[in-house]
């Protein structure tokens, strides 16, 4: 077990966010974090990061544990004069604080994290010239090279075609399965989520209905989450989750 939330509400000023969360996020597991815009998600990831405190209960970590976080590309400043190895570099300097000199095992980790994701051959190319893709591998890469425990990512598909959508859904796959790292990803679609993660949180209406993907992907339940009759399918071995009658749920 990596962290409990216990009876946690979370919010600002006055307001509420989330009240009365309960959940456990264990080692290797692989969670989506789904809800529409507002309900929470981004918040949620803060408040494990240590960026705001609970209102009420608390989170407990039961070991030291390293994090990786990828934010949402929009948050990080494209007009930086910053190669993709420069970013990825950033990196690194925790392990030194802000006068943290890179020495040769921090190129070679950050060279080796641009292999693992696929983007060794632009390691010179400044960020702000990449595409949407090759800028969130940069920003996956980033994270990797903290040798995370847990991997937060904050909406990693948002503003993505959807060849590369899949591409990095495979990426997120690839890492989960090859690192046995616990990987936390942010999305608003539940048909993404359900086709990764092991297990979901569903934000809805400030709570977090949480649990194994088998416990919470029946129809019953996700109608109920949502408030709206949902139906669960599965084609070629990809599942599919839809408004009935409506199309596909794509703010849920």
């Amino acid at each position: 077990m990596l962290v409990s939330v216990q009876q946690v509400s979370i919010g600002y000023g006055r307001k509420v966010v989330l009240e009365d969360v309960n959940m456990q996020l264990g080692e290797g597991e692989f969670w989506g974090f789904v809800g529409p815009n507002g309900s929470g998600k981004t918040t949620f990831v803060y408040a494990l990061l240590g960026l705001i405190k609970p209102k009420r209960g608390q989170i407990l970590w039961h070991r030291q544990v390293r994090i990786g976080y990828v934010p949402q590309r929009e948050a990080l400043d494209n007009l930086l004069p910053l190669s993709a190895l420069d970013i990825i570099l950033l990196g690194r300097i925790r392990k030194g604080g802000f006068l943290h000199r890179f020495s040769s095992e921090d190129f070679e980790k950050a060279l080796q994290a641009m292999e693992q994701v696929g983007i060794a051959d632009l390691a010179r190319l400044p960020f702000r010239e990449l595409s949407g893709g090759q800028k969130q591998r940069v920003l996956i890469a980033r994270a990797l090279v903290t040798e995370p425990d847990l991997l937060l990512l904050d909406e990693p598909t948002n503003g993505l075609d959807l060849p590369t959508e899949h591409a990095i859904m495979e990426l997120l796959r690839r890492i989960h399965a090859e690192g046995n790292v616990t990987i936390v990803f942010v999305t608003h679609l539940l048909s993404l989520a359900v086709n990764s993660a092991t297990h979901l949180a569903l934000f809805h209406d400030g709570h977090i209905i949480a649990g194994e993907i088998g416990e919470l992907l029946s129809e019953q339940k996700l109608s109920a989450t949502y408030q709206t009759p949902i139906a669960v399918y599965e084609l070629n071995g990809y599942k599919v989750v839809m408004v009935r009658n409506k199309g596909w749920v794509q703010n849920a």
